[in-house]
């Protein structure tokens, strides 16, 4: 290697040095860290990928996946430049602690007194005292005002250094070391240490399904893992010894040397229905057997600390409730009676190839019940409604519990259904409420079904039927077509009754037409109605014909209801507003239920609730880290902020004006020249020439 060659080679270590222990390269990781932060606090983290695809599209979603913003606290990208950003700082704190030492040990008494006249807060002027006695007198003065100082004596005179708010400089060693300690602590307490942990040990992250007890052992940890942070989901009267640590590529079971029991688990809520607080009465046992059993309470904010593991209440479902259900059935078919539990799954002969899965229970649902700033307009989609509505004053009732479920094919595709037990009162008219949505990125909507005089759904239902049966519908017609002749007009009766054959026909989905040949794809309900008006009737006599097509319609629908009473055993319905309103909400939710996707509604009988907890299990070696780190912040933040570091020189020779008196020439020096600075200047100045004792 040549000797010119020599300086390149050492400069690039140097440079490379220079670069990470500059504060400029410090605050630039700190600026990306931040902006990584804001990342992760708008785009929600651990989220399933279908989630995001629905929200940033399929493009995006899989960018946005393998950069990492899913996970970005546990990002190979972030902690790699939260671990640049402890290295940048610790060299930082490294480089300027000997200089800071050794500017807090000197008072830099051996200034020449010819460069006091080049600060900006500099004094001249005599005083009577000789030198020595001048001396003793500044030196009583900064003392009493909290001055440290030390005094030089040199051949032509007397110099006196002093220093004041020295705590300045322990300020910014306080500040950068505790941004290391966060950091750290950060990196200890985050996925890093399970990382290093599988590596280490070989494990493999999970990816299947099944009991946790079936999971082989290269996908656990032990409980000695040094740091974690972890799920433990635990139903009532069940026990769990086993936390969940979630991973961008699967999960890892983290094992724990103690098992959680949940003897019951409590909430408040809110009068909007919002909870409140929760608690779990747990019990804890050691699996080793060495400690005593422990029962606690673990309330949000206030955790229980178990052999040096934090137990956390995180949050509540449902843990395994037992549901008593009625299948009801839409069409044809028999009535029958389900059981099963919240995340059961279970195939039933009469869905035909779906599978029934339970999905959840409600117990309470507090809704807004005040009127509605419009009239009920029921639409879903094309065909049924939102359950809520637009409210102008607020009502906040609890309606009772409701479950969902899904009906899965063989495909694999699901829709998912939410219904109501009980019924609702909307808009002064009580209703049973069936939801349905396509996807989990859809809301639900409602299908509003009237309730009867018994305030029961058989009697909407028995009308469905009677509408899905062509011999009660054509019986339907004559009786309308019968009564609704004008006296004398007997000609009439036959058109009349082809009209409501063909009405009725319509709205049931029954009559099929050149532009609606597939009964899959043929118009029902009101839709078909008004399809049928505005292929066959000229515009200007549309209005007309709309009319009276929903005149018919109304009167053979109720002869229809007159028929299903009759079958069911029951008396003629009353002709007053109780029936008209049945009818009227009726007619919508028979148009509204010909689009419901599945052969039975299914209503929840009655239910036992078992409520379950997730706690989040923590062992932090990084915690006092962070703590300790807090508190130097704080330290240093308010001694960079609020403690000035001022540096105060007073040079004494003997007087050429006045026989034994002294020269004194002073000067003040700060890290930031403020406005107080100057007042601070001109008391000491007033002080040590005593010009508040002089003559004016």
């Amino acid at each position: 290697m040549t000797d010119a060659a020599r300086p390149n080679a050492t400069s690039v270590p140097r440079e490379l040095y220079e670069l990470l222990a500059s504060m400029r390269f410090a605050i630039s990781l700190l600026t990306v860290i931040c902006i990584a932060s804001m990342v992760g606090t708008v785009v929600k983290q651990h989220e399933p990928m279908g989630n995001y695809v629905n929200q940033f599209g399929p493009f995006w979603a899989e960018l946005f996946g393998r950069l990492g913003l899913y996970t970005v606290y546990s990002a190979p990208w972030f902690l790699l430049i939260l671990a640049f950003l402890v290295l940048s700082t610790s060299l930082c704190i490294a480089r300027n602690t000997p200089k800071i030492l050794a500017d807090l040990r000197s008072f830099k008494e051996g200034v020449r007194e010819q460069s006091l006249t080049a600060h900006h807060h500099k004094a001249i002027g005599d005083v009577h005292s000789a030198p020595s006695l001048a001396l003793t007198e500044f030196s009583k003065l900064l003392l009493t005002r909290g001055w440290k100082f030390r005094v030089q004596r040199r051949d032509n005179g007397i110099m006196i250094a002093a220093r004041k708010g020295a705590a300045n400089k322990i300020g910014y060693l306080a500040a950068h070391s505790a941004i290391v300690l966060v950091c750290v602590g950060g990196l200890l307490d985050g996925d890093l240490m399970v990382r290093l942990v599988m590596w280490a040990q070989g494990k493999q992250p999970y990816t299947g399904s099944g009991l946790v007890s079936d999971v082989r052992a290269e996908h656990r940890l032990a409980s000695s893992t040094p740091g974690f942070r972890a799920n433990v989901f635990v139903p009532e009267g069940q026990r769990a010894a086993t936390g969940l640590i979630t991973l961008p590529s699967g999960v890892v079971l983290q094992d724990l040397p103690f098992e959680i029991e949940l003897k019951q688990f409590k909430v408040e809520y809110y009068n909007t229905g919002m909870p409140k607080s929760f608690a779990s009465d747990i019990v804890l046992r050691d699996l080793d057997g060495q400690g005593p059993e422990r029962k606690a309470t673990v309330r949000v904010n206030e955790p229980v600390i178990h052999r040096g593991i934090a137990i956390y209440q995180s949050s509540f479902d449902d843990g395994g409730s037992k549901l008593k259900l009625h299948a009801v059935p839409l069409e044809a078919g028999q009535a029958f009676e389900i059981e099963g539990r919240v995340g059961d799954k279970q195939t039933v002969a009469a869905l035909g190839d779906q599978q029934l899965e339970i999905a959840g229970l409600r117990v309470i649902n507090v809704e807004n019940m005040g009127t509605s700033e419009a009239p009920t307009e029921l639409k879903l989609g094309d065909h049924l409604g939102s359950g809520a509505k637009v409210r102008t004053n607020k009502d906040l009732r609890n309606v009772g519990p409701s479950f969902s479920y899904r009906l899965r094919d063989a495909a694999g595709q699901a829709r998912e259904y939410n219904n109501y037990m009980l019924p609702v009162e909307l808009d002064g008219q009580r209703v049973f409420l069936a939801g349905m949505r396509e996807s989990a990125a859809e809301g639900f909507r409602y299908l509003r079904m009237p309730v009867d005089e018994k305030d029961s759904l058989d009697g909407f239902l028995n009308l469905r039927r009677a509408l899905l049966d062509p011999a009660v519908r054509q019986r339907a017609a004559e009786r309308y077509a019968a009564q609704g002749t004008p006296a004398g007009r007997a000609d009439m009766q036959p058109q009349l009754l082809a009209t409501t054959q063909q009405v009725l026909g319509l709205f049931a989905g029954a009559v099929a037409d050149a532009a609606a040949p597939g009964t899959k794809d043929r118009p029902r309900g009101l839709a078909a109605l008004s399809d049928f008006v505005e292929r066959k009737v000229p515009e200007a006599e549309r209005a007309k014909m709309s009319e009276v097509l929903l005149r018919i319609l109304n009167g053979s629908l109720f002869e229809l209801h007159k028929l299903a009473r009759e079958a069911a055993g029951l008396p003629p319905p009353a002709t007053d507003a109780a029936t008209q309103a049945f009818m009227t909400q009726s007619v919508l939710a028979l148009s509204d239920s010909l689009y419901y996707p599945a052969p039975y509604l299914l209503q929840l009988s009655s239910f036992d609730q078992i409520q379950a907890s997730v706690f989040q299990v923590a062992r932090a070696p990084g915690q006092k880290l962070v703590y300790l780190g807090a508190v130097l912040l704080i330290i240093g933040v308010f001694a960079m902020l609020y403690i000035r570091e001022r540096r105060l020189w007073i040079w004494i020779t003997p007087s050429p004006n006045e026989a034994g008196g002294s020269l004194v020439r002073l000067a003040l020096s700060t890290t930031r020249d403020t406005p107080d600075n100057a007042l601070v200047f001109d008391e000491l100045r007033r002080a040590v020439l005593h010009e508040d004792d002089r003559p004016h």
